[in-house]
């Protein structure tokens, strides 16, 4: 037998939302009736100037695409706000960031502070380095960050902070102040996932010319529709962004991807668009579920709520196991740390879908 590293014999595997194929094999469920709610995708899809994109990139899929897409820079630069020079583009969306990141930053031993319940992939990839995770608080009755909690956390062998905003799962924001007393408190790389910012229309970008010890994520997943094409883009200080650009994988952004999220960033109807229908559902489903008895769903500035189960009669698992049976996935949130197995994460869908999940919901849950 190959012998691997120990740390991997430890690692568990990432939970990811449940596919429809499951849902169909698992449950007999017809891929039409099926309601997804569990992954905070665009339910409208891609720009159509993506999809054409895409079409007329076929004669290229045979040669290699740009190592430097310095175009595709350009455009996502100018979408941010940003000089091009700031900007970082990966070919696994966001994810494949946090992993150069860890690359970069890393020697085994390092800590970087984390504040569960929020998006795990933090921890799965900075783990595998050598590196020890430290957790500060997440207020969830506040859905805000415990900034002291962080603070205390901070010491010599930090090497990152992630702070996540609007936080995945629970939909609180970080307020800008927060991050600022963070940053200010360490010479440590504070990384701010803003993977969701658009839903909540406000960003921390005027941070960048101030502080050269922050790293700002996104993706092109969520509001831009692409979740398919696996793109993200990190904003930094140059410095930063060469080093890490030094071990990014030279061919990871396909080119049938770099004209799709060109034609997408070049869509601004499409994105303005996407912005409006999701803030209306979203506030849709926090209002539906609000009306129902015996639970209580918390607000979101993202494309996504949490709920509190806890009087409902059911646990995430026992109620999400009654959705699908009905075509509905939801996201069991028991795998995020700090969350006990009475939490649930649902993301929008198309409305009349929306309307579906909360007739089924109800009657589910109040009989």
């Amino acid at each position: 037998m190959v012998k691997t590293r120990a740390i991997i014999d430890k690692y568990d595997t990432y939970v990811p939302g449940r596919s429809k194929k499951e849902i169909m094999e698992k449950y007999g469920v017809s891929p039409e009736d099926i309601i997804k709610l569990g992954s905070n995708e665009n339910p409208w899809g891609a720009s159509p100037k993506a999809k054409q994109a895409i079409i007329d990139a076929i004669d290229e899929i045979n040669r290699y695409p740009e190592s430097n897409h310095e175009y595709l820079k350009e455009k996502i630069a100018e979408y941010a706000n940003v000089k091009p020079e700031q900007v970082i583009v990966t070919g696994d969306g966001a994810d494949e960031l946090f992993d150069v990141l860890a690359k970069t930053l890393i020697d085994p031993g390092d800590e970087f502070i984390t504040h569960p319940p929020t998006y795990t992939y933090y921890e799965y990839t900075f783990k595998v380095y050598g590196a020890k995770p430290v957790y500060a608080k997440w207020d969830i009755e506040n859905n805000t960050l415990d900034v002291d909690s962080v603070l205390e956390n901070i010491t010599d062998k930090t090497k990152a902070i992630f702070l996540c905003t609007p936080n995945n799962p629970t939909g609180g924001l970080i307020s800008q102040e927060d991050i600022i007393r963070i940053i200010e408190a360490t010479d440590a790389l504070v990384v701010v996932d803003e993977a969701y910012w658009e839903f909540a229309e406000v960003n921390n970008i005027n941070l960048l010319d101030k502080y050269d010890n922050v790293l700002i994520i996104r993706t092109f997943s969520k509001i831009l529709g692409l979740a398919g094409l696996r793109v993200g883009y990190g904003l930094s200080n140059p410095e930063l962004l060469e080093k890490m650009s030094r071990i990014k994988p030279v061919f990871s952004v396909t080119v049938p991807s770099q004209k799709a999220v060109i034609a997408t960033l070049d869509d601004e109807d499409y994105i303005n668009d996407y912005i409006k229908k999701s803030i209306d559902e979203r506030e849709y489903l926090y209002e539906s579920v609000s009306n129902i008895d015996n639970l209580h769903i918390y607000p979101s500035k993202s494309n996504y709520l949490l709920v509190d189960l806890h009087d409902s009669g059911f646990t995430a698992a026992e109620l999400a196991d009654e959705l699908m049976k009905r075509g509905v996935i939801v996201r069991d949130c028991t795998s995020f740390r700090d969350l006990d197995e009475y939490y649930m994460r649902i993301s929008i869908e198309t409305h009349p879908k929306n309307e579906k999940f909360i007739e089924i919901l109800d009657e589910i849950v109040n009989g």
